[in-house]
């Protein structure tokens, strides 16, 4: 049922944006681009309950809706293990918790280029996400304590950001989140 509800969540989301893209009349177009980062989670927005640092794999696909804005479906991935005792530290009760979690939603980019007269060779934007984590957690068999560990499944972050282009083609970009920020490429007319 989860698979199914997922696919349908992003077939939707695709028509929608695909829909919206076709019908834009912007002068300069910021979507068709795949933006592929990495990031590091783990303290703030959703991700802050591991309470530690962790490696996020991030992909986004950005479409032009209206001038100056794009929307992006998106999927990140992050996977992690943690130690817990129970009682004593020193007496060999240690459990360790398994998480992967893999987060998909929906951002919406706002431009604003010809606000500050970016050249042509940067882009400057302001963003939020929106979306859901698919979560599959387990511990260490013996554990009979508290399992509720992980965070709300719907999260909600801001953005602001900015890529060079290198050419027409490539460009890097620095994502920075209440969430998780990342730092990857950007590639244009994917």
């Amino acid at each position: 049922m989860k698979i199914t509800t997922i696919t349908l969540f992003l077939f939707l989301m695709l028509s929608v944006t695909n829909l919206f893209a076709q019908s834009s009349n912007s002068s300069e177009k910021y979507g068709n681009t795949l933006n592929l980062g990495l990031g590091i989670g783990g303290y703030s927005g959703y991700y802050g309950y591991v309470g530690h640092s962790i490696p996020v794999l991030h992909a986004d696909y950005e479409f032009d809706v209206a001038k100056n804005f794009t929307l992006a479906p998106f999927i990140s991935y992050y996977s992690y293990r943690t130690d817990y005792y129970t009682g004593n530290p020193h007496d060999g009760n240690w459990y360790y918790y398994h998480e992967t979690v893999i987060p998909v939603g929906i951002k919406g980019s706002y431009y604003f280029d010809n606000l500050i007269k970016a050249g042509p060779k940067w882009d400057f934007y302001l963003a939020c996400s929106l979306g859901f984590a698919i979560a599959h957690s387990y511990w260490d068999n013996g554990y009979n304590g508290d399992n509720n560990v992980g965070a709300s499944p719907l999260f909600f972050d801001l953005h602001i950001g900015t890529e060079y282009h290198f050419n027409q083609k490539l460009g890097a970009f620095f994502d920075l989140s209440t969430g998780v920020s990342t730092i990857g490429l950007a590639i244009h007319k994917f």
